[in-house]
């Protein structure tokens, strides 16, 4: 089987000659992670992954949240020896504003502050004419058609991560205030994630109606979950929302790919609610909460799930670790639907030579051994 026949075996609850491996290594430059094809230390593990692990060409568009009337402003400045700068969202005669500062992270700070804040924001005009929407994904698609053109099929598919209704409030909030807001503004946030959704529906659409990738990767179910925020209030902000995308994404026949860091247990049988075509990652503790066999008791084999072996473990692991790793995985989820995986993507744009070796031990392993269960 190739890599690209494995996957989808795999999503779909088929038989595959081994276990499928996925490395999140691009294909094309992302801004998150190494650009593996041409960095000279991951190269040569880009090239073996293309002939034994699965490659999903992650790609993104961005699209404006807001209409035209929403101004976008950005200012630069110094306090001190302290470079400064300021992104300025302006309404209506209204300012709130977000500020970085790279050498001094307390001069940093979110949009959204205040229960002020929140509300300015949840008023604006979130961008959902279609002609708007379609001119700026118009402008943005030769560049990708030009990418899914180099892409070999053979070797994977191409992967679209358009965002979920959640991304720009917890993106823009300060966390420790967004938690209270679960609580205070629910219906105000509800109703402005619809305003959202609607917005996202069109995105969506416009590539399944173009046929522009075959995996979409949804990672909006981590941004309001425990411990951060309560199950019920997962289960208004996010549930609905993603299941309303997956099934407009199962309607042209694609799959869908949720991401999820964190304390899983709690919330998995929602996914079963959500229903996605595979769940990445399960994280045991101490990171996460759920090992891979306690998630198979929720989830059975209704979805594939992919995992686990944490980043962390390919800085610090020797190679008998890494390799106990990955065949104690394969073992646990053996007849399982599964597909094998780091945790994260490659982010070490200098990687110590620790990462590489078990970069390498962690294929191969895989490779030889996934045949076997």
């Amino acid at each position: 089987m190739t890599p690209r026949q494995r996957l989808f075996a795999a999503l779909e609850g088929s038989p595959t000659d081994r276990t499928p491996v996925w490395l999140l290594f691009p294909y094309n430059p992302t801004g998150y992670y190494v650009d593996v094809r041409t960095h000279p230390r991951y190269c040569p593990l880009f090239e073996r992954s293309l002939e034994c692990a699965v490659t999903l060409n992650r790609r993104n568009f961005r699209v404006p949240l807001h209409t035209p009337e929403v101004a976008q402003r950005r200012e630069e400045f110094r306090e001190g020896d302290l470079e400064l700068i300021r992104q300025h969202v302006e309404y209506q005669g209204h300012s709130i504003f977000s500020q970085t500062c790279v050498a001094d992270s307390f001069k940093n700070h979110r949009l959204l502050n205040s229960p002020e804040d929140l509300e300015f924001f949840c008023s604006l005009p979130v961008e959902t004419n279609p002609d708007r929407i379609q001119a700026t994904l118009d402008n943005l698609l030769p560049e990708y058609l030009r990418e899914k053109e180099a892409f070999p099929p053979h070797y994977g598919a191409m992967m679209l991560d358009l965002g979920e209704p959640i991304g720009p409030l917890y993106g823009s909030s300060n966390l420790e205030e967004y938690a209270i807001w679960s609580l205070t503004h629910d219906d105000m946030i509800v109703a402005w994630l619809q305003r959202v959704l609607e917005r996202c529906r069109l995105i969506y659409r416009y590539c399944l109606e173009r046929d522009l990738a075959d995996v979409y990767f949804m990672v909006g179910s981590e941004l309001a979950s425990p411990p951060l925020v309560s199950r019920s209030t997962f289960q208004r902000w996010i549930v609905p929302f993603a299941r309303d995308l997956i099934d407009l994404v199962h309607s042209y026949g694609k799959k869908v790919i949720q991401h999820y860091h964190g304390q899983i247990a709690e919330i998995l049988p929602d996914f079963l609610d959500m229903q996605p075509d595979g769940l990445h990652t399960i994280e045991a503790p101490p990171t996460g909460d759920c090992t891979m066999p306690q998630a198979y008791e929720v989830v059975g084999d209704r979805i594939p799930l992919i995992g686990n072996v944490q980043y962390d473990e390919f800085r610090s692991a020797t190679t008998e670790q890494m390799a106990a790793s990955v065949t104690d995985l394969l073992e646990e989820c053996r007849d399982r639907r599964f597909i094998l995986s780091p945790t994260a993507g490659p982010f070490d744009p200098d990687p110590p030579e620790s990462i590489i070796r078990n970069y390498r031990v962690f294929l191969e392993t895989a490779w030889e051994y996934g045949n076997e269960f």
